[in-house]
C-alpha cells in the first residue's frame, strides 16, 4: 500500500512525465554505511544546525574528499540532514503554482546569480518552481558566526549535486547559500521544485520535510559543472531541466564506492578499482594525463575522475 504522500509524489511525477529514478547500488550501501557509521570522522567544518532549536551537531562530511571526490552533510549518530524549502531566485513563471507564497525569506536573487546570467540562456537567475537547486555552504559576518566555503574544497558554483531523499535520487545543482538571517547557521535546504519532486505537493514555502534522512552529495572538480550549454538552463519546468543534467549526474554518482565506474590498467599492468592509495593523485585532483591520477581514476578535463567519456 502506498502512504498518500507517496501516492501524491507519483501523481505529481506522472504530471510532469516523469518516474522517480531508483537510488543505484552503489549509492544505496553508501547511504546505509553512513547512517551506521556514526557521526563524520573528517569534519570540514562542524557546528551547524538542520532544524531551530535542534543540536549543532551537523557537519560538512570530507571522510571520502580524497577517494570520491564528495563532500556530503551528515548528523550525528544515524542522522543526515532535513530539507527546508528555498524559494529564492526569479519569481513567477508558468511553473510557479503559488506554493512559495507563503514563504517569509523569499529573496529575489541567488549567490551565482551573476554566472546564470552569463550563460546567455534568457534567463536572470534559477527560478525554484523550475530549477532543482541544493542550498549548500554557509556564509555571513555576524560576530562568531558558523561559515563554509565549498570552493576552498572544488566544489565550484552551479555545478551537479546529488540528493537522496524518499527513496530516490535527485539532481540538482549547487545554486545557493545558507546566509546569517537566521538566529543560528543552517544546513540542509533545496528549492521547492526538488523538495516536490522528492515528497510530492504537500510541500511548500514554509513546509519542508522534518526528518533527517536526507543525504546531500556535492562533487568536486570542473568535470562536475555543466556550464552554459550542459543543462536546459532555460528550460520551462523542473522535467525538463532535470532530465538535462541526469547523465553527467550518472557520470559522477559512479565515483562513489566505484560503482559502476568499471576498472582500468594500472601503472603496473594489472587492475584496480574503486580505491585511491596514492595520496593526493584522488578523485577532484588536477592532472594533465591519466598517469597523474591513482588506481581506477582517469584524467577528464583536467580533473581526476572515475568516468572517462
Amino acid at each position: 500500500m502506498f502512504s498518500n504522500q507517496a501516492i501524491c509524489l507519483l501523481s505529481y511525477l506522472a504530471f510532469l512525465g516523469v518516474s522517480a529514478r531508483d537510488v543505484p547500488a552503489n549509492v544505496q550501501s553508501f547511504y546505509a554505511a553512513l547512517k551506521s557509521g556514526g557521526a563524520c570522522s573528517n569534519p570540514l567544518e562542524t557546528g551547524f544546525f538542520s532544524s531551530e532549536g535542534g543540536p549543532n551537531t551537523y557537519s560538512y562530511c570530507g571522510d571520502h574528499l580524497a577517494d570520491y571526490g564528495i563532500v556530503y552533510l551528515k548528523g550525528a549518530g544515524s542522522a543526515f540532514v532535513n530539507m527546508d524549502i528555498d524559494c529564492d531566485g526569479a519569481q513567477g513563471g508558468p511553473a510557479d503554482d503559488g506554493r512559495c507564497k507563503n514563504s517569509d525569506d523569499t529573496q529575489s536573487t541567488t549567490s551565482f546569480k551573476d554566472t546564470v546570467a552569463g550563460y546567455g540562456k534568457g534567463i536572470s537567475d534559477v527560478n525554484a518552481n523550475v530549477h532543482p537547486y541544493v542550498v549548500f555552504g554557509n556564509a555571513g559576518s555576524k560576530p562568531g558566526w558558523k561559515t563554509f566555503s565549498p570552493q576552498q574544497y572544488g566544489i565550484e558554483p552551479l555545478s551537479v549535486m546529488a540528493v537522496v531523499c524518499g527513496n530516490q535520487l535527485i539532481y540538482g545543482v549547487w545554486a545557493d547559500e545558507n546566509g546569517d538571517d537566521d538566529p543560528n547557521p543552517m544546513v540542509g535546504e533545496a528549492s521547492i521544485s526538488l523538495a516536490t519532486a522528492c515528497y510530492g505537493t504537500d510541500i511548500s514555502g514554509d513546509s519542508g520535510h522534518d526528518e533527517d534522512d536526507v543525504l546531500y552529495i556535492a562533487f568536486t572538480g570542473a568535470n562536475a559543472v555543466p556550464g552554459a550549454s550542459g543543462a536546459d538552463w532555460a528550460a520551462g519546468n523542473y522535467a525538463a531541466f532535470e532530465s538535462s543534467i541526469e547523465t553527467l549526474g550518472n557520470s559522477l554518482i559512479s565515483r562513489i564506492g566505484g560503482g559502476g565506474s568499471g576498472s582500468r590498467e594500472n601503472k603496473n599492468g594489472g587492475t584496480a578499482s574503486g580505491s585511491c592509495e596514492w595520496e593526493g593523485h584522488c578523485a577532484g585532483a588536477t592532472c594533465s594525463s591519466h598517469d597523474d591520477c591513482s588506481d581506477v581514476l582517469v584524467c577528464l578535463n583536467d580533473v581526476c575522475s572515475t568516468s572517462e567519456e
